[in-house]
């Protein structure tokens, strides 16, 4: 990754997956990619979100040169309900 990172710009999307177990999950962004994300970027500390929750989120390097969602904040009706467990 070469040049300076861009300014932490806020994103909307939805939690396309997530397994509570790893704390490992997905977001997809409304119209574009999809980033992975550990259940540390939710803002809440609750270290859990459902699938299909709507949420706003930076998105930054990660690890292995990938960019992955932070800073995840639950908007909308589905604010603070949680994922069935697996």
């Amino acid at each position: 990754m070469g040049g300076p990172v861009a300014p932490a710009v806020p994103r909307h999307g939805r939690v396309a997956s997530f397994d509570p177990g790893r704390g490992l999950g997905t977001v997809a962004e409304d119209g574009g990619p999809s980033y992975g994300f550990h259940a540390t970027a939710n803002t809440d500390g609750s270290r859990r979100i459902a699938v299909g929750a709507e949420v706003t989120f930076t998105v930054a390097p990660g690890h292995g040169g990938l960019y992955e969602a932070r800073s995840l904040v639950t908007v909308g009706p589905s604010a603070g309900s949680h994922q069935r467990p697996a």
